[in-house]
């Protein structure tokens, strides 16, 4: 049964949504006369004394963010009737859930001005020390002039404090979970990050990376190529292809941080994306793009200058004492194939096998 209000302040009007760990309600501040949105943790869960601190103090470390792409946080406590709660600006618009129910997949420039703003959002709880944990489309809320927020830290964490859990689960929804998160290691900022990647993902192709049935099966998934962006949206530049491919590596360390993220992602739309490459590859993906044709002329300009100095350099240094040049190996042509796809498994096995 829904209460009528809360702490004595806030008057109930109606369900805003829930799930398996609380309930969001709208609700009237009976005090300054606003609209606010109270989130109530659920009993099962408020009955545990260790949740409850940690609820509280991660409530309030919330509450000390103050920038326009997050959600603020104005009150948080417990009332009459032991209910936790924290109480939220509220607005009018969207969820990012909604918008892409509504239009599908986004172009580029409109993506990427999305997930700049949530990169902002982040950056700034990333430097306060606070990790969401539970970024996905449901917790992206657009206004209707395009100001997009982050919501719902209520189950973030301080990096170094301990995991606020349900006994047997793990917090976040799966589609766009760390793979150290969904293993119950310790996370950081990075899990932020790949979160927000399988966000960036969804955005331009309609899908999120991973499509799984169960916990067990995005596991094993998650160890798998991920179908790379252009084959599913074609007009997506190389270079935010390439950020999302950081974001979703495997491994956080060869992750972008958030302010990483922003900077990609900030220059105009026009403006090329630089993403530095880590020295040994980040993450398994289905590479659809084959060398440019300027690397590949220089590249081939190298091959012919290398086996020319081969030839010459044994008839100008003669004698019979000279060191011997060592033989080049050889090196096999990519495989052929009949399709893309194919053609671009072939060149990663080919790049896997000789730049070791």
């Amino acid at each position: 049964m829904s209460p009528t209000t809360i702490a004595g302040r806030y008057r109930v009007e109606r369900i805003l949504g829930a799930g398996g760990m609380a309930t969001v309600y709208l609700a009237r501040d009976q005090q300054l006369d606003r609209p606010v949105a109270v989130k109530v943790l659920a009993e099962n869960l408020a009955a545990e004394e260790d949740v409850r601190r940690r609820f509280l103090r991660e409530a309030r470390l919330a509450a000390a963010l103050a920038h326009p792409n997050v959600v603020r946080v104005f009150d948080t406590g417990e009332d009459e009737a032991g209910r936790l709660f924290i109480v939220m600006e509220y607005g009018e618009g969207e969820t990012v859930t909604e918008l892409l129910r509504r239009r599908g997949r986004l172009p580029a420039a409109e993506a990427r001005g999305l997930v700049g703003q949530a990169a902002a959002g982040l950056a700034h709880a990333h430097a306060a020390g606070l990790v969401h944990r539970d970024v996905k489309p449901q917790n992206l809320l657009l206004a209707g002039d395009g100001c997009l927020k982050v919501a719902d830290f209520g189950i973030a964490r301080v990096e170094e404090g301990t995991r606020l859990t349900q006994a047997g689960t793990v917090l976040g929804t799966a589609a766009y979970i760390a793979p150290e998160q969904l293993a119950g290691a310790p996370v950081s900022a990075a899990a932020d990050v790949y979160s927000l990647g399988a966000v960036f993902y969804e955005l331009l192709t309609g899908r999120p990376p991973h499509l799984y049935d169960s916990f067990a099966e995005l596991a094993a998934k998650q160890q798998e190529p991920v179908r790379a962006v252009g084959e599913l949206a074609p007009d997506v530049p190389e270079q935010l292809e390439e950020l999302i491919m950081r974001c979703l590596a495997l491994k956080p360390q060869y992750r972008p941080t958030t302010a990483d993220v922003l900077a990609s992602v900030a220059p105009g739309v026009g403006e090329p994306v630089t993403v530095p490459l880590p020295s040994e590859q980040p993450t398994s993906v289905i590479r659809r793009r084959a060398i440019s044709r300027p690397r590949a002329a220089a590249a081939a300009a190298a091959a012919v200058a290398v086996a020319a100095l081969a030839v010459a350099l044994p008839l100008t240094l003669g004698g019979h004492n000279q060191p011997k040049i060592p033989t080049l190996p050889r090196v096999a042509p990519v495989a052929p194939a009949a399709t893309p796809a194919r053609k671009a498994r072939n060149l990663a096995a080919w790049l896997r096998r000789y730049s070791s």
